[in-house]
């Protein structure tokens, strides 16, 4: 092996070494692309408010792709977290326009995800079903669900309590913001802290790269597979209140795609789908980077075909990233 060769690939285990640690470098990289990139295209991408509403229309995906996150690094998959998330949203529009106070309408939708958190859980550690065939038949059901409450019709909201989120506010007098912002970075913090700061994280990691040795470590496996279900279900209750702040009508047609949509933003976080790697900042670089490029071909008048098409080719070159980066680690 020439002197040069061997650089050579000293540099490739290095950049893969690297890629496993730090996963968020790519997608932040990213973003910072795009930005550049539709900001010189376009006369309004780079404007205060059009990147204000940038980030709100990547908060119910991005607040998705949170609860996903936590799935995706245990190793399993959530494809039932939109349609989850939209029965929620009826339900809290239902009984708030039959006049139940808002707070038991919010408290009602958030218990509903949380319910179907435990339920897919459960298969899942009892009797050891693969996540992908429970998240794929609760996602038809819940859609059907989702049908049958409205009855083929959206359901306004006038409930001030549900709309909350969307309040808008303006930080030094210039940079709009809205209450549902705050809220995301909050549950993106509390997220980060609890994977990095406490033992439940360290088991979540563990079991997400090799659950029989977590098991003999002494890790209860089913015990934390269970709880992320169960996180992950609250997180999708607060994505509907989000979903209802953005837009407010509870539609059954809304967010078909956020499913996807919430894989495509954690696998493009650096998020592995082999489970045991990952980070909820990627996940949040990766909510952005979508959001970005959706806004920005939008902006340059791009068809919307074109967009998915977009979308799709960034979601395969991510795992193909992470494929590689893992093959150089194990070689």
């Amino acid at each position: 092996m020439t002197t040069a060769t061997a650089v050579s690939t000293k540099d490739r285990e290095s950049l893969g070494e690297f890629l496993l640690r730090a996963p968020a470098v790519g997608p932040a990289l990213a973003l910072v692309v795009a930005i550049v990139v539709f900001s010189l295209a376009t006369d309004t991408f780079f404007d205060l408010d059009n990147l204000s509403t940038v980030v709100q229309q990547s908060l119910v995906v991005g607040t998705l792709a949170l609860g996903q996150t936590l799935v995706i690094l245990i190793a399993g998959i959530d494809l039932s977290n939109a349609s989850s998330m939209v029965v929620a949203t009826l339900i809290m529009a239902k009984l708030a326009a039959a006049g139940t106070n808002g707070f038991v309408a919010l408290l009602a939708g958030v218990v509903l995800t949380i319910i179907v958190g435990i339920f897919i859980g459960s298969l899942a550690t009892r009797i050891k079903l693969p996540a992908f065939i429970i998240t794929l038949g609760t996602f038809t059901m819940l859609t059907a669900v989702s049908k049958l409450i409205a009855g083929g019709q959206a359901v306004p909201v006038t409930d001030g309590l549900l709309q909350w989120l969307g309040t808008k506010r303006y930080l030094f007098g210039g940079i709009p913001i809205t209450y549902g912002m705050t809220l995301a970075l909050l549950m993106y913090l509390g997220i980060w802290y609890a994977l990095t700061k406490t033992a439940w994280g360290k088991h979540v990691y563990a079991v997400g790269n090799a659950p029989e040795s977590a098991r003999l470590s002494g890790i209860k496996v089913n015990r934390t597979v269970l709880s992320v279900y169960i996180v992950a279900g609250l997180t999708f209750g607060i994505a509907a209140w989000q979903a209802l702040g953005r837009t407010p009508n509870a539609d059954p047609n809304q967010f078909q795609l956020g499913n996807l949509d919430s894989i495509t933003a954690v696998v493009l976080g650096g998020t592995s789908l082999f489970g045991g790697r990952g980070s909820v900042l990627g996940t949040l670089m990766g909510a952005l980077v979508v959001a970005v490029l959706r806004s920005g071909l939008t902006q340059m008048n791009v068809d919307g075909n074109y967009q998915d098409l977009a979308t799709g080719a960034l979601l395969i070159a991510a795992v193909v990233v992470d494929r590689i980066a893992r093959r150089q680690q194990q070689s």
